[in-house]
């Protein structure tokens, strides 16, 4: 604001324009309370409130209300319009864990701050900054200790329902279950979250059968429960194909400790053939838990180990926490923020700092040239003026002011 006090018997009130108000920012948070994002499918821009004005008798406008957006714990925050390391802003992987996405703009200056002893009046006050914008990619990966994974229609659904209180949707057909779902297990004093990712198919690593959305989940779970279903005629290939996806989508997953159970038991054509399944598995070396998971047979077992070799994997917060990346400093050589062309017979002048001036009065106000022509100096407009070759009496543009050089 560009003021002046004027109130009777205060001779000399002087210049009394307020600040503005910084804008407000936008946080993003981890609230355990969140559990998807499908709000943000649905409004996709959002802002953070604007300071307010300042006013005379030195009013300071309010300062702008930041804009707290939940989400789920396990998000990733990433600019979209950047790859690699730099893209990545935060992984949000614990409660109560918080970024600032978008800083808010800086509130302008009232003509205060330009007085001086030789200018005692100033008409001269500062516009505010913007404040900054991104685009951003917000994605879930869900946190759990144990994740059944296996082939469409292998009884992940079931055997998390037999293995916690989770109702998932199970049915006789592929693709019965669209997302992750989780439940909580317990073995004793112990519990752990154990999620069961939906079904993997060949070519899921180049997102075919919603691959990718399935895929970026398994990433954060601790150990893995490989699943397959006994009716197959080729488990190993099976099990093999499997672990080729999730190793073609991120060679880390190939790490994982894995619990590989064959499942439906109960059928009497995987029951008349179970010791062929026996010696099939030992003959490559791999240890098979057998169960049922749709009478409960052999499930207790199954979980029981998977909580105990939980006890002996680092602890949770290590794992799967993607490190933001460090922004490093260093000093650079200042650049001019200068610049100066011809647009016929006028100059036009591409200052941010210049284009934040405020002018009471216009550029021929009384007292406004001597102004003006102090924060050029100051800016390093005058000099690139002179550098373009400007001349007494040319026209000059900056932002919304235009004037005659003299």
């Amino acid at each position: 604001m560009v003021s002046f006090r004027r109130e009777k018997f205060v001779p000399y009130g002087g210049p009394d324009g307020g600040d503005g108000g910084n804008g407000g920012d936008v946080i993003i948070t981890a609230d355990p309370a969140i559990t998807d994002l499908r709000g943000y499918r649905r409004k996709k821009i959002y802002r953070a409130a604007n300071g307010a004005a300042g006013r005379g008798k030195k009013q300071h406008g309010q300062q702008g209300g930041d804009l707290i957006l939940t989400v789920p714990v396990g998000t990733m925050v990433s600019y979209s319009l950047l790859v690699g390391a730099d893209a990545l802003v935060a992984d949000l992987n614990e409660p109560g864990q918080q970024v600032v996405v978008a800083r808010g703009g800086q509130g302008g200056l009232g003509n205060t701050h330009f007085t001086s002893s030789i200018n005692q009046a100033p008409r001269i006050a500062l516009k505010g900054r913007k404040g900054e914008q991104h685009s951003l990619i917000l994605e879930l990966r869900l946190i759990a200790d144990i994740g059944i994974i296996g082939y469409p229609n292998a009884g992940k659904s079931t055997l998390l329902a037999a293995a916690s209180a989770a109702r998932p949707k199970i049915a006789s057909y592929p693709f019965t279950t669209r997302e992750p779902v989780l439940g909580v297990v317990e073995v004793g004093p112990s519990s752990a979250v154990m999620a069961e990712i939906p079904g993997l198919i060949d070519g899921a690593h180049l997102g075919r059968g919603l691959g990718h959305d399935f895929l970026r989940h398994i990433v954060r779970t601790r150990i893995l429960i490989h699943l397959i279903d006994g009716s197959s005629t080729t488990l190993i290939e099976d099990m093999m194909r499997v672990n080729m996806e999730l190793t073609l989508f991120d060679s880390a997953l190939a790490q994982k400790t894995q619990l590989v159970a064959v499942n439906k038991i109960d059928l009497p054509q995987v029951r008349s053939r179970l010791e062929a399944i026996r010696q099939e598995f030992n003959l490559v070396g791999i240890n098979v838990y057998y169960l049922s998971a749709a009478i409960g047979e052999g499930v207790p077992e199954l979980i029981t180990e998977a909580v105990r070799v939980l006890g002996t994997m680092p602890d949770k917060t290590t794992v799967g926490a993607m490190a933001t990346p460090k922004k490093i400093f260093r000093p650079v050589t200042k650049k001019s923020e200068v610049r100066v062309y011809k647009e016929g017979e006028l100059f036009v002048v591409e200052s941010p700092e210049m284009e934040r001036v405020i002018l009471k009065g216009g550029a021929v106000g009384a007292g406004v040239p001597y102004q003006l022509r102090r924060q050029m100096s100051k800016l390093g407009v005058t000099r690139a003026l002179e550098q373009a070759g400007v001349k007494p009496g040319d026209r000059v543009r900056c932002g919304d002011m235009e004037w005659e050089w003299d």
